[in-house]
């Protein structure tokens, strides 16, 4: 009854399913890799502040020019570096939406 069973899944189509997953899955995996070295930057206040940070979302540089720092006003500046981090995780997210769409973020 079953003499022409040959495994199922038709041996030689498995072996050509399971190297084109391996292949996808190195893919993915350096199209990640390129994502985490990749930089992205923001700056906010006409320039007077700027963030760049890895697509592993760790802050690389801060920079904030002397004239934006106001001791009658740290909440200002708090803003201004919050909304910059802000623009930064955004910009990591579309990208990474943008170069691997079916993956959760």
């Amino acid at each position: 009854m079953y003499n022409n069973f040959r495994g199922g899944f038709g041996g030689g189509n498995m072996q050509n399913l399971l190297r084109q997953a391996q292949k996808m899955q190195e893919e993915m995996e350096q199209k990640q890799k390129e994502l985490e070295e990749s930089i992205f930057e923001s700056s906010v206040g006409g320039g007077m502040l700027k963030v760049s940070m890895n697509g592993k979302y760790e802050v690389q540089s801060l920079e904030i020019k002397p004239e934006v720092i106001d001791p009658e006003d740290p909440e200002m500046l708090a803003d201004m570096v919050k909304s910059a981090v802000n623009s930064c995780v955004e910009k990591i997210n579309e990208a990474k939406k943008a170069t691997m769409p079916n993956l959760p973020m």
